[in-house]
């Protein structure tokens, strides 16, 4: 079978083997979604879970933490690594929202990528998880399943593997389909550890790219 065709047969499996796979990241405004997606770079999601619960006890909308010094916050974050830089963004990317979009989010692409902070993945991330809009979330997990199941060959930077699955992937299955991946890289398709084959979905299917007989 063609990419397109690959493809299509791992989103159906995935939608049966991971029926209710959502964002990880846990968020009831989008700019909260905004700050955590920030947080988890080289972080995990459990742990940016843990540690906003924290930040949004001090700063409760996006007026208070746009107030807040990058000191301030970096205090609060800096568990989940690099604290410096990521409190720096979160700071300038909360007052670019007060002061340029009546502390709203944006559901627009390239407004969001202006925002200081968020690149093409939390972009995608808000436009589909937020906004409900096609959407693309090429993170880790996604960027390396892709290449072991071989919807895409040997591309590991993050906008190419976005364009070749956008050729692929119906845009409406898009957002979900990242999650799914996410699960399953988790689960079963690990990186750390040899995967686990044997209890794979997608097995028959999957080029098994680097992954020792």
């Amino acid at each position: 079978m063609d990419k397109q065709e690959l493809a299509l047969v791992v989103i159906d499996r995935l939608k049966k083997e991971y029926p209710d796979a959502g964002c990880t990241l846990d968020y009831d405004d989008a700019w909260k979604l905004l700050v955590s997606v920030r947080l988890a770079a080289q972080c995990t999601d459990a742990r940016v879970n843990v540690v906003v619960e924290g930040l949004y006890a001090k700063y409760p909308d996006v007026n208070a933490l746009a107030e807040a010094t990058p000191e301030e916050i970096e205090e609060i974050v800096r568990p989940c690594g690099l604290g410096k830089s990521k409190a720096r963004d979160i700071s300038a990317c909360m007052r670019m929202l007060r002061d340029e979009y009546d502390g709203k989010v944006p559901d627009d692409f390239n407004k969001l990528l202006k925002l200081p902070g968020v690149g093409r993945k939390s972009a995608n991330l808000i436009m589909g998880d937020v906004f409900g809009k096609p959407a693309i979330v090429t993170d880790t997990h996604c960027i390396r399943l892709c290449n072991r199941i071989g919807l895409v060959d040997g591309i590991k930077e993050l906008k190419k593997v976005e364009m070749e699955l956008w050729k692929l992937v119906p845009p409406e299955e898009g957002s979900d389909f990242c999650h799914r991946l996410v699960y399953h890289g988790r689960e079963v398709c690990t990186a750390r550890t040899k995967p686990h084959c044997d209890r794979c979905c997608l097995a028959d299917i999957c080029k098994k790219v680097g992954v020792e007989k």
